[in-house]
């Protein structure tokens, strides 16, 4: 009996003993919240298993937490309970909010120097990063879904109205020629189409001429910045386009990406969306398609430049463990990785962040075996960004996106002249950086 004591109690010893190493062995837990639901949330789902098993020190858990707007909000809230996520997704005009709101954020750059692991900012595409850096080009956000709009055209209209799909117009009196080409021959209702306005034809306009939408190099350059997009270019475009309405060359096609049933049901022949469109149009589209770069008017000089980038991406946020910093750090390591990001560029028509992703994705065939699915990458790559086509970083901006669209349906409506909308866009859109500034400064 005293000898079965004794073995109880070293047992019982042991066990105790090796409670802290049991307790210390957990994984920590990372928390990430995202804005992708559906198929794109299983994707990330699948981002976070991959990155869960290659390693036992970290368990990364991935909570979809509505759309960006809603995920935003929600991270906004966590933080001010003091209980943010680690990782929050939030869409590219919400960078200069989160830039502005001290104390809340802590920068991808210090993140991966203080975790010690190997990081080096120019392996990553210039015209994705430039977007979420500082000046001097510290990294501020991780980018994660990046995209950029190119001009979409169905190949069999093109053949039935003699039109060579092989020669896909590059310019907007190009696009004009065809559209009219194509409506003669009956195969559509309406040439072309647009998907996010603000972002296309304002944002993308500018960048793709290489001429600012705002002072101070697009925001980048301190709160003190003002919108700028009443200049001749956007005058004269959205004047052209509410007049290309008169012989069905355009369209309207609604605000966000609502105007996509035009192109995938034939209404149009051509459509201006975001490249991150191409896998939702594979799956609707009954027709071959194909892409080309966003088309430019040919007497601007300095275009076309290159395109910004919309989508969103990843920002650490502030008041947690050393420790757990550490594993934000291995898991954007991970992320970084040429075969987790060529999987992710490949299966969602976003860009790859990096160029070893790029190019294994060149190697692996996948541009030769899905034509056009390139185009962004070499639209994007086309030139080194500029202060005007690095990207945009306005306060409130999601606001002066819904103001542009106001003022793009009025001067479609025929109820403003473009000079008109863009006036009264710009005083308004600039009222808003005012309070931004004042609140923020």
């Amino acid at each position: 009996m005293q000898r079965l004591r004794q073995s109880s109690a070293w047992t019982i010893l042991a066990l105790l003993l090796l409670l802290p190493a049991a307790a210390a062995a957990q994984p920590v837990v990372i928390h990430w919240w995202h804005a992708h639901g559906g198929a794109l949330g299983e994707r990330v789902g699948a981002i976070a298993d991959g990155f869960n098993q290659s390693q036992s020190a970290y368990q990364l858990v991935a909570t979809y937490k509505g759309n960006y707007a809603d995920t935003m909000t929600a991270g906004i809230a966590a933080f001010r309970a003091k209980s943010p996520p680690h990782i929050l997704q939030v869409f590219e005009v919400g960078t200069a909010t989160m830039m502005a709101a001290k104390g809340a954020i802590k920068p991808v750059y210090e993140v991966m120097q203080e975790s010690g692991l190997p990081f080096d900012p120019q392996v990553y595409l210039p015209t994705v990063t430039g977007y979420y850096t500082t000046a001097d080009g510290k990294m501020l956000s991780m980018p994660f879904n990046s995209s950029t709009p190119v001009l979409y055209y169905n190949v069999e209209m093109f053949k039935k109205a003699g039109l060579d799909p092989a020669k896909p117009p590059k310019t907007w009196p190009e696009v004009e020629a065809a559209a009219k080409k194509l409506v003669a021959a009956g195969v559509c209702q309406a040439g072309f189409s647009s998907a996010w306005n603000g972002w296309i034809h304002i944002e993308n306009l500018g960048a793709w001429h290489n001429v600012p939408i705002g002072t101070k190099a697009n925001g980048f350059g301190g709160l003190d910045t003002r919108y700028t997009f009443n200049g001749p270019l956007h005058t004269r475009h959205f004047q052209q386009l509410a007049d290309w309405q008169k012989d069905k060359v355009f369209v309207y096609g609604g605000r966000t990406n609502t105007g996509n049933a035009k192109f995938s049901s034939g209404e149009v022949a051509m459509y201006t969306e975001s490249s991150a469109g191409y896998a939702g149009f594979k799956k609707t589209c009954q027709f071959e398609f194909a892409t080309t770069t966003l088309p430019y008017w040919p007497d601007v000089k300095g275009a076309p430049q290159n395109t910004i980038i919309g989508g969103a991406s990843l920002w650490v946020m502030a008041g947690h463990k050393a420790e757990e910093y550490k594993g934000v750090a291995a898991f954007f390591n991970y992320l970084s990785r040429p075969e987790v990001q060529a999987e992710w560029h490949q299966g969602t028509g976003y860009l790859p962040v990096t160029q070893a992703a790029y190019e294994l994705t060149k190697q692996q065939g996948y541009y030769e075996k899905n034509p056009g699915t390139e185009t962004a990458l070499k639209q994007m790559t086309m030139n080194p960004p500029t202060e005007n086509s690095k990207g945009i970083r306005f306060g409130d901006h999601a606001k002066t996106r819904d103001i542009c669209d106001n003022e793009m349906e009025a001067v479609l409506a025929g109820s403003k002249t473009a000079q008109q909308g863009l006036d009264d866009a710009v005083k308004a859109a600039n009222e808003l950086l005012r309070k931004f500034e004042a609140t923020y400064k």
